[in-house]
Parts: structure tokens; sequence; C-alpha cells
């Protein structure tokens, strides 16, 4: 048996840190974006509001910052990136009331492009 001696410490360490690099990369995963061929209509508006309103800030399909933080994933997460409950209501006061270093857009934004880049949000 190895259980006691060097050669079976070491792999016991090493089969440990395995293990926990296992563990953490998994806590960091979230499953892939739906397809954009998979969108309904009110996601598919979203995403183009999001092109054209929110994407100059934000990736929606890529990890990363770019001038704010990624949304990939953003209601796959318990919190949003400023520790807030990722909820439809703290999204949309985010949007509409800005946040930090993100302008308040939500007043010159329709209703309905709000919503429609709520429902895309969700397939992130």
């Amino acid at each position: 048996m190895l259980a006691g001696t060097p050669r079976g410490k070491t792999l016991a360490a090493v089969l440990a840190t395995t293990l926990a690099a296992a563990a953490l990369a998994g806590c960091n995963s979230t499953p892939p974006p739906t397809p954009l061929s998979q969108l309904n209509d009110q996601q598919m508006r979203g995403h183009a509001v999001f092109q054209a309103r929110c994407g100059v800030c934000h990736y929606d399909r890529q990890r990363g910052d770019l001038h704010g933080p990624s949304l990939l994933g953003v209601f796959k997460k318990q919190a949003l990136p400023s520790g807030a409950a990722a909820t439809d209501e703290r999204v949309m006061a985010t949007i509409q009331h800005g946040r930090n270093m993100m302008p308040p857009v939500g007043s010159s934004m329709d209703p309905q492009d709000v919503a429609d880049v709520l429902a895309y949000l969700h397939t992130l």
C-alpha cells in the first residue's frame, strides 16, 4: 500500500489539488447562451436593441469587460457584478437609473425595448 509512504502522500496531495481545482473551475462555469437561431421574436428584438444600445459597453456572448462588465450569464448567477441580486427589477433599475459608470438610459428607451432587452438577457 502507498498510504503513509512519501509517494502515497505526494499522490494524495496531487489528487487533492486536482479535485480542488476542478471544483473551483466548476463554480465559475455557466451554461452557454441560447443560440441566436433559437430565440423567439421578443428575444430577437432584445438582441437587436442590445447590439444598438448596450453592445458598445457590454459583451453579451463572451466573457471579459469592455467598458462595462460582460453580461454573459447575468441571470444565471445569484448576483450582478455590483453585488445586487440578479433580478429583473434590479437590472431594469440599473438600465433606467444607471449605476457607477453606467449612465441612465431608461428614459431614452421605449418600455417595450427595455422588456425585450430583459428577455434577451435571460437567454445569455
